[in-house]
């Protein structure tokens, strides 16, 4: 079945066209012979209750600084027009992210949104992993500096981050012993009123971060990203190395006790962080991986999220 497919991004335009995730997702639904636009959250319009984009139809191409290739720019109704949206803009998670959702949202119903919109919103990326105790490092959530002070001497070593934050911005190691601590404080908290997270630091993360992919709550496989030596941020943004692993037990047993919230919310696409046993982060906005899995074992999570697609439209009375 041929799809009408509009995807939420950020330019195409400026895609690495052998890493982008989103890439690959409109190359393998083209493939499917979907017709494709493409459009950012900014050009999202509402209108007496019915959702309007500044949409380009395009083809997409593997080459290199010209990912796209563009028709005249139309105004799409996103309820009668497409049959699919995907919601797939780099964060931050601010207030134009949560408005974007909202939009969203008024298509429920009507127009298959991924991931679900509602849910993409009620489970931000270092909040949401908290509701399975366990899984995680111990991980203080907070502005109290005196709660702040108190995490990192119990844990001599601790990762510190923002809440919203993305890619490994803004994230940092800090010793028991560095004098720094209290201008980052200060630093993080002049740039927002929001809490931040801290975690107990994990020796592990020397040998990688491993980022596993989920397709509708199964896992399907996944990356390690090793950080490029004196680094503790291992995010590929940042200079980590991507390298091929298997999936052990303990990623496993993680994925099967958080698969079936995963599905139950919608989001069909996740990317979760595994640090030895311990989970870190679950990516529900725009999670990326999936070429480089592709290259090293094969696995083609752009054509499985595709395939996950024509089951919920299947079983969806209103499509």
């Amino acid at each position: 079945m041929s799809l009408r497919v509009a995807i939420q991004m950020d330019p195409l335009e400026s895609v690495d066209i052998n890493a982008d995730t989103t890439f690959a997702m409109a190359e393998a639904a083209q493939a499917r012979g979907h017709s494709l636009w493409v459009y950012g959250p900014g050009d999202l319009s509402c209108l007496d209750g019915k959702l309007f984009a500044k949409a380009r139809p395009v083809t997409v191409q593997r080459v290199k600084d010209a990912p796209g290739v563009f028709q005249p720019e139309v105004r799409l109704d996103l309820q009668e027009d497409v049959d699919v949206v995907l919601m797939r803009q780099d964060p931050p998670f601010d207030m134009a992210y949560i408005t974007a959702a909202h939009l969203l949202e008024l298509l429920k119903g009507k127009t298959l949104v991924l991931n679900d919109p509602e849910w993409v919103r009620s489970s931000p990326e270092k909040l949401f992993p908290i509701i399975f105790p366990g899984l995680l490092p111990e991980t203080l959530i907070s502005r109290d500096l005196n709660e702040i002070q108190a995490f990192r001497d119990r844990h001599k070593d601790i990762i510190l981050k923002p809440l919203y934050g993305n890619g490994g911005a803004g994230v940092f190691k800090m010793s028991q012993s560095d004098s720094n601590f209290a201008s980052l404080i200060e630093i993080f908290m002049e740039r927002s009123r929001e809490p931040f997270i801290a975690q107990a630091f994990l020796p592990d993360v020397s040998k990688g971060d491993k980022r596993v992919i989920l397709i509708d709550g199964e896992a399907v496989g996944a990356i390690n990203r090793v950080p490029k030596a004196g680094e503790a941020r291992s995010n590929l943004h940042v200079g980590g190395t991507a390298e091929p692993v298997d999936l052990t037990e303990s990623d496993l047993a993680i994925c099967a006790r958080i698969g079936p919230e995963l599905k139950k919310r919608g989001l069909v696409l996740v990317g979760i962080d595994i640090i030895g046993d311990k989970l870190t982060e679950i990516n529900v906005t725009s999670p990326t991986g999936v070429q480089e899995m592709k290259r090293f074992s094969g696995v083609d999570a752009a054509q499985l999220f595709w395939d996950a697609v024509d089951r919920r439209l299947a079983g969806d009375s209103g499509h």
